[in-house]
């Protein structure tokens, strides 16, 4: 890896809460929930759910993103709910990339509110590595409303824990030869992709801070942590030589996915959100009259690596069903339980026909599964989105 790399990671300040912000202040809105006990999460009426964003007043009172709606107004009684918004902040998301493309082409979308730029070789177009992060940042707050901090390095790791030093509209360097004097010093759950169960293991072995985790010999740490043990080791020691991906949307097919705001680790709730997935696909294929031949997840994790799999489908489909479930066994056959960031459904092989190849042991009502589908399609159609759903995407309480 060159030391001449020059890498951005962008992260927006707050993202759900900043956008819901800035919407309502553009739609003639007097107060800005940026300044108040408010965070966006959960179900407002039944309160629950998790928190997705808060807002800095809400810091002393311990509120924290990814936890139980619950908890969070037991901690903070007066705290005001909002109720999330997708097309909200898919509008600010592409917004935000618009502005990062006019700096460079080699951009990775990380997650809705955040992207690593690849900057090398831009310093006579933009000036050195922080005048450039400060020109994005002033025009993203000027042009857009909300605030974001940029983290600089020489790769991706690094810039990632930068941009999350001080917030917000901060611009930070951590280069190697800085990680001893501003990431050394840090509680080991700091790092990025050290997880809580991963930080009490680490508490056990006598690391504390990462600077410990740095100095461990690292075959001990593999022995006991296995591949993880080498991954939190090399993060600690700065070490990444991953590249800033730009993938391209494919248009031989169908495709949806969608970034979240914190780490899924729960199988059963990635095939919640693989399910919302599939059932937008299956729909656009059938509105265009055609069935499909193969199907494919893909994986974008915490740990800034991706993962796909596909497979071919005995009989070319449009059943939602159908897809869905050989989208849950490529999930299963490929998910290794690293915390993910990105998921992502994605049909092609397009065959324009109505006839089905049948089987001689597969008794499954096709006809019945297809008239449901049209059916659930024209009351969407009618109603909108969210007129009806299936029990098993609805969030249950426990």
């Amino acid at each position: 890896m060159s030391t001449d790399r020059v890498i951005f990671h962008v992260d927006v300040n707050s993202a759900f809460l900043s956008w819901e912000a800035v919407e309502n202040l553009n739609n003639g809105g007097t107060e800005d929930y940026r300044q108040m006990l408010v965070a966006v999460g959960g179900d407002i009426e039944s309160r629950h759910g998790i928190i997705l964003a808060k807002s800095i007043p809400t810091k002393p009172y311990g509120v924290v993103t990814g936890e139980p709606v619950v908890n969070a107004l037991k901690k903070c009684p007066k705290l005001q709910l909002l109720k999330p918004h997708r097309d909200i902040y898919s509008k600010y998301s592409k917004a935000l990339m618009n502005i990062l493309r006019g700096y460079t082409d080699k951009i990775e979308q990380f997650s809705i509110d955040e992207a690593f730029l690849d900057m090398t070789g831009t310093s006579l177009l933009f000036g050195s590595p922080v005048e450039a992060a400060d020109r994005i940042r002033n025009q993203v707050r000027e042009e857009l409303g909300f605030t974001v901090n940029i983290g600089i390095s020489n790769n991706k790791l690094l810039a990632k824990m930068a941009s999350d030093f001080t917030k917000p509209d901060r611009t930070h360097t951590l280069f190697q030869d800085e990680i001893q004097t501003k990431m050394w010093p840090l509680p080991v759950n700091d790092l990025f992709f050290v997880g809580k169960s991963s930080a009490l293991k680490l508490n056990s072995l006598g690391i504390r801070t990462i600077g410990d985790l740095a100095r461990f010999d690292k075959d001990t740490l593999v022995g006991i942590m296995k591949k993880h043990g080498e991954a939190m080791w090399n993060s600690a020691n700065g070490i990444d030589d991953s590249e800033v991906v730009d993938i391209p949307s494919d248009p031989k097919g169908y495709s949806n996915e969608t970034t979240i705001p914190y780490d899924i680790t729960e199988a059963n709730e990635a095939k919640q959100i693989l399910r919302t997935l599939t059932e937008k696909v299956a729909r656009r294929v059938r509105e265009d009259g055609v069935r499909v031949e193969c199907v494919d997840v893909h994986f974008r994790f915490n740990d800034l690596t991706h993962a796909s799999k596909q497979c071919q489908l005995p009989a070319a489909t449009n059943i939602t069903d159908e897809l869905y479930e050989n989208v849950c066994k490529l999930f299963d056959e490929k998910w290794d339980g690293t915390p993910i960031r990105l998921l992502g459904v994605r049909v092609s092989k397009i065959a324009d026909t109505s006839f089905r190849q049948m089987s001689l042991f597969d008794n499954r009502n096709y006809e019945k599964l297809e008239k449901l589908d049209q059916a659930l399609d024209s009351i969407k159609n009618k109603y909108g989105n969210s007129a009806i759903k299936r029990a098993s995407s609805i969030e249950t309480t426990k």
